[in-house]
């Protein structure tokens, strides 16, 4: 069982039905964009955990050539 079916369950053994319902209509206002105080999870960083990870180079660039001995 995964943790989104276990999670139903828990939500199911404690709430009323009328309070399970409350919970779908506040989760759909979510995804439908209509409470913008509340964001779901971005997994965007978890998917794609080196997606611009880079570093800038402290030293300057090279304006002439490195001389060779």
């Amino acid at each position: 069982m995964d943790r989104i079916s276990r999670f139903v369950i828990w939500i199911c053994s404690k709430f009323t039905r009328e309070q399970i319902q409350r919970i779908v209509n506040d989760l759909n206002d979510i995804l439908t964009n209509r409470n913008p105080e509340v964001k779901p999870k971005d997994d965007f960083k978890e998917k794609h955990p080196n997606y611009r990870n880079f570093s800038v180079d402290p030293n300057p660039p090279l304006k002439k050539p490195l001389k060779k001995n």
